[in-house]
């Protein structure tokens, strides 16, 4: 296959390659959409929700069409401790009206769906192929290598997930450290749609997303997640690769933990697990970021490290789908200019700011190394918890006032006035 030659190769038929891909082949440039996977999405794994602004500036009102399950209209945080947790809730009816703020999907059904999408407006798709390297010439990127087959292009677009094998070959990242990297896992838990309802105080059409930290990590850091579906619950964990490693934890033990807690064990039960999956998040934001272009090659999606999480909620499909537009945009711009050079494909950086990608990365760029204090997976789900739980038990017992019953459960908690306060500044500056 030496001989065959396209404009553009987009390795990854995710959000983001398959958004890059649409758009270049709505323009009329010939696109090569590779997936490793027998069919897109097949071999993808995220927690279930998408912010919606991406793609509805990019497909509008695509809600019609694509296959979703729920919109989003309530946000729930928990802290767990034990037989103990606290939660926040946020309800906002016109986050479920169009242009509707977030859905749940399941991405074997979504990833198809819009890696077709790219096939009707003329890009080729090809599944079941595994890229293995990046072919050079004159320190240029010219195509790719998948088994013995070569295929060449003006450029080639880097959409092949958070342990991208082509920004490694082509020199744009060293190999990625456990402590870059965070491993999610998650099972999807069939329930009837009246079951789901019922249980989550839904209307037929929206949603729940629930967020989790404390015990359900056994004071790594990371969180638990719980995503409401049509017929079912995606539930799941995303905690820090170079904690699990550390601590040697076993992640189908950790989830079985998970599913038991007393605040999760209700809204699951009588479910059955028609799916488990596991795979690697870009954790370390903006500081884990490649380069983003060189010579005939761009990076773009989870391979970008274009994925926020923020404790109290995590973003990725939404950055992808942008990031792949932006992507679509440069080469559009190369191709008039006949030119992929780094100094042409510089102007995916220019995009990144200007459809918001980079500005969000910039803006939470402290956010990991908040969300590494272990202080939020230990002491403060037990200071906040017992805390309340104080305030609402009556047993008789002579009354304490709030700010003793603080300064008691600070003090059980083994830690300070000054780390809380110490924190809450941190936390406020980097989230």
């Amino acid at each position: 296959m030496a001989e065959d030659k396209f404009t553009a190769i987009i390795v990854g038929a995710g959000p983001a390659g398959s958004t890059a891909a649409y758009l270049l082949a709505e323009q009329g440039i010939d696109v090569l959409l590779i997936e490793r996977g027998e069919t897109p999405g097949c071999k993808n794994m995220f927690g279930g929700r998408m912010y919606s602004y991406a793609l509805h500036r990019i497909i509008p009102e695509f809600w019609e069409e694509a296959p979703l399950e729920r919109q989003i209209s309530r946000e729930v945080i928990t802290m767990l401790d034990g037989e103990k947790s606290t939660s926040i809730s946020c309800q906002d009816e016109n986050w479920a009206k169009p242009p509707y703020h977030s859905f749940t999907l399941l991405r074997a059904e979504f990833d198809a769906w819009l890696a077709a999408k790219a096939e009707d407006a003329g890009a080729i798709l090809a599944c079941g192929i595994r890229v293995d390297d990046v072919i050079m010439e004159d320190n240029r990127i010219i195509g790719i290598r998948a088994g013995d087959d070569e295929i060449l292009a003006d450029v080639v677009i880097a959409a092949d997930g958070a342990n991208s094998i082509i920004t490694e070959k082509a020199g744009l990242r060293s190999k990625l450290s456990p402590a870059d990297l965070a491993t999610g896992v998650k099972e999807v838990i069939e329930l009837p749609a009246k079951t789901i309802e019922e249980r989550f105080n839904l209307q037929p059409d929206t949603g729940a997303a629930h967020l989790y930290a404390g015990t359900c990590t056994q004071g790594m850091s990371g969180g638990g997640f719980l995503y409401t579906n049509k017929s079912s619950i995606s539930l799941g964990l995303v905690i820090k690769a170079a904690e699990l490693q550390k601590n040697q934890y076993m992640l189908v033990d950790l989830i079985e933990d998970f599913k038991n807690q007393p605040s999760i064990a209700p809204l699951i039960s009588g479910g059955e697990v028609v799916e488990y999956s596991a795979h690697l998040v870009p954790e370390a934001g903006i500081s884990m970021a490649p380069r983003l272009f060189s010579d005939g090659i761009l990076v773009t999606g989870d391979a970008a490290g274009f994925c926020i999480n923020l404790g109290y909620l995590v973003r990725g499909m939404d950055l992808a789908i942008a990031s792949g537009e932006a992507a679509a945009m440069s080469v559009v711009e190369a191709v008039k200019k006949n030119d992929f050079s780094a100094a042409s494909l510089g102007i995916y950086t220019d995009l990144l700011v200007k459809n918001g990608v980079w500005s969000v990365m910039e803006a939470y760029r402290r956010a990991p190394q908040m969300l590494d204090t272990e202080r939020l997976y230990t002491s403060y789900p037990t200071l906040l918890n017992n805390l309340l739980a104080d305030m609402f038990t009556i047993d008789g017992s002579p009354p304490i006032n709030l700010i003793d019953k603080l300064r008691q459960e600070v003090k059980n908690s083994k830690t300070s006035f000054i780390n809380l306060a110490g924190d809450a500044w941190k936390g406020g500056r980097s989230l």
